[in-house]
């Protein structure tokens, strides 16, 4: 079942679960692709026929070893196309992700290796989130959401979540970037040495090392 459509579900089915442990529903699916629950039904169905989730009738979409399998190789083009733009045509990490959604599709496993190789075979890309290796292989590290972090928790800045551009930049005005280190305070986070009042939905997309 090859089409560009069938990859980004099973990409967006891998990315819900990547950091929480919910699975997602069809109506949550549909939200995430901006597509009608009753296209996201009969999509479904039909990935669930060629053996890449495994669904039930309004119960959660899992994937199958199969559907893993081809959501990571497509996390790894997105991820990889992401890190390219960032670092060879300086793009803000803001400004990545509706470009690597086109280019994912378009580019072929040549060029893709050849923007992995040149890039020395990034684990992460500018947002934090790992990029599978070539055998769909990642490396993540024990991770707590910033909002379930304590009072007093000191961690580094493992991934920021990229679906809203504009927080991206305010985090970014403010040094809440990936690798930086901070502390967690009862209204927000101390960032090299300052007290840094969190921006409304900060601490829901922001990931700290446990």
């Amino acid at each position: 079942m090859a089409s560009p459509a069938a990859d980004d579900y099973l990409k967006t089915v891998y990315a819900h679960t990547e950091w929480q442990d919910a699975p997602i529903t069809p109506s949550v699916l549909a939200a995430k692709l901006g597509i009608a629950p009753s296209s996201v039904t009969e999509m479904v169905k039909k990935l669930a026929a060629a053996g890449l989730v495994s669904h039930v009738p309004y119960g959660a979409v899992r994937l199958t070893d199969a559907g893993t399998q081809r959501a990571l190789a497509m996390v790894r083009r997105h991820r990889l196309i992401e890190t390219w733009l960032v670092q060879e045509f300086g793009y803000g990490w803001d400004e990545v992700h509706d470009e690597a959604e086109v280019l994912e599709h378009t580019i072929s496993d040549r060029l893709l290796e050849g923007i992995d190789e040149r890039l020395g075979r990034p684990r992460f890309d500018p947002h934090g989130d790992a990029i599978p290796d070539a055998d769909g292989k990642v490396d993540r590290e024990p991770f707590v959401l910033l909002a379930d972090a304590p009072a007093g928790h000191t961690g580094r800045v493992l991934r920021v979540d990229d679906r809203d551009p504009a927080l991206l930049r305010t985090l970014d005005s403010l040094g809440l970037v990936v690798a930086a280190t901070v502390e967690t305070t009862a209204s927000g986070v101390r960032l090299d040495g300052g007290d840094v009042e969190l921006p409304d939905g900060a601490a829901d997309v922001v990931w700290l090392t446990a």
